[in-house]
């Protein structure tokens, strides 16, 4: 059996930039390959160190010339592809033997490297494997801090061994530029930007996140001494007309954004919800509710009981009028006896505050969909708590919703003070649904202690029934199949 060949990038120069992939082929390699000039130092080889261990075989692939005239029949071109078939002759005996080889290459391998050369002569023989690396004008426009490309806008690569004059065409026909290979060709690179109009706005780079990384503008650097390992970068225009609004002009003041968490973690939560989760300045809400959000010590976090709601609404409003961005946050949906009623309400006093709404999956439809689509048709939400409504009126909505034969998802069926009520609303709805009435008992769905239950309305136990529970009752059409699926049909008898 053969063995593989891998193309792998080293990234720019700080070892730290090496993928986590090419670090371990590099350690896992029976044998490491890279190239070299004629002195046979290697800066892909000092960047690979850290992850290569002791007893790996070595293959210096050391450059016969660089930049020097050659007597070889072929010239300088035929003198390259004599050096090249030599290394890749040289890496096939590895792979005949089957040894795992890695080739070394600075940047990306097919980035204007010299893996490329091993991988066209190899890779149609072999098992072959290119695993990409940071490349130098990644490197350097991260150094300056400055996009290469934003929207439409256009990037082109170039090598600074071009005609003056077709650098100076292309530079003068794109956005955004990376000139690379500099060295000897720094001045001709620079009079391209000057004649192309381009030059007060380039930038130098040299050996983008190594030790010795220098930058300048590239009108005011010396071309003595311009290493190889350098570039010319022009970077996206709109970063150089973006002019940054005073701190007093920036727009986005204190609002309120009250946002539904979903029934349990963050898999449930919109994108919207989390944006206006990520922006905010301040978290508001019941203490549970508020610890469901990943904490960020940017922000602050007021945390109250569970019934003060008129007191938490106030207190984010008076935070927002402070300049902040407040997120109220609820369980569920807020405008499903939640937070988004109070906030409104409370809101009449602070015109001057904006309040937005962010919806969220609500308990009843996570518990339906754990049991199929018993809120098929018609169904009305009711809450079994008669904190801020009187029990009469509970149960006459109980009842009105029993006759006209609707499912019924029931917010608060119970809590540690408030047992009674189950009972009592199984009751009422026996006068109107027939004890073989589907219900389904939903407990902490999508948390950790999720229980999800299907009985009939008249085996309810209100003993099962506590404060983390939803219950759903079926109308006279709701239906459970022998694999325990519950709906409610589309279609009305």
């Amino acid at each position: 059996m053969t063995g593989r060949l891998y193309g792998v990038g080293l990234g720019p120069g700080d070892p730290e930039l090496v993928t986590v992939k090419t670090a371990r082929l590099i350690g896992e390699a029976d044998v490491i390959a890279y190239h070299a000039a004629r002195h046979g130092r290697s800066i892909a080889r000092s960047i690979a160190l850290t992850y290569m261990r002791e007893g790996q075989i070595e293959e210096l692939l050391q450059y016969p010339l660089t930049v020097e005239t050659t007597d070889h029949p072929g010239g300088y071109q035929g003198a390259l592809d004599d050096f090249y078939a030599e290394c890749a002759a040289r890496l096939a005996a590895h792979l005949d033997a089957g040894r795992t080889v890695v080739v070394l290459s600075e940047g990306d391998p097919l980035f204007y490297g010299s893996y490329m050369h091993m991988h066209k002569r190899l890779a149609h023989r072999y098992p072959t494997e290119v695993v990409p690396g940071v490349t130098s004008v990644s490197a350097a426009a991260a150094v300056l801090g400055r996009p290469l490309v934003e929207r439409e806008e256009v990037l082109t690569v170039l090598p600074g061994t071009l005609p003056g004059e077709v650098l100076a065409e292309r530079l003068r026909a794109t956005d955004s530029a990376a000139v690379l290979k500099l060295g000897r060709t720094f001045e001709k690179v620079r009079d391209a930007f000057a004649e192309a109009g381009r030059l007060e706005d380039a930038w130098y780079v040299e050996r983008a996140s190594m030790g010795a990384e220098r930058v300048a503008p590239l009108k005011e650097v010396d071309p003595d001494g311009v290493p190889y390992f350098s570039l010319a970068l022009l970077a996206s225009p709109a970063e150089r007309t973006f002019v940054p609004k005073d701190d007093a002009q920036a727009p986005g003041g204190g609002e309120v954004v009250v946002v539904g968490l979903g029934p349990a973690g963050r898999p449930w939560l919109t994108p919207e919800a989390q944006d206006a989760l990520a922006l905010a300045t301040d978290i508001v809400g019941y203490g549970p509710y508020v610890d469901r959000v990943a904490p960020n010590p940017r922000q602050e976090r007021h945390r109250t009981d569970n019934r003060v709601e008129a007191e938490r609404a106030r207190h984010a409003l008076e935070l927002a009028r402070q300049g902040r961005r407040v997120a109220v946050v609820s369980s569920g949906d807020p405008g499903v006896f939640a937070m988004a009623s109070a906030v409104l309400e409370a809101s009449a006093d602070y015109p001057d505050v904006p309040v937005r709404v962010v919806p969220g999956l609500t308990a009843a439809q996570a518990v339906a969909s754990r049991v199929g689509a018993p809120l098929g048709h018609d169904y009305c939400v009711i809450s079994l708590s008669d904190l801020l409504k009187p029990w009469e009126v509970v149960a006459a909505r109980l009842s009105a919703a029993a006759r006209a034969d609707l499912v019924l998802a029931i917010y608060n069926p119970a809590s540690r003070s408030r047992t009674w009520q189950v009972a009592a609303a199984r009751d009422l709805l026996l006068e109107h649904r027939l004890p073989e009435t589907p219900v389904v008992i939903g407990r902490d769905v999508g948390g950790a202690g999720e229980s999800v239950t299907v009985t009939t309305l008249g085996e309810l136990d209100p003993d099962r029934v506590d404060m983390r529970c939803l219950l759903i009752v079926g109308s006279s059409t709701t239906r459970v199949t022998p694999q325990g699926t519950v709906f409610t049909p589309r279609r009305y008898p």
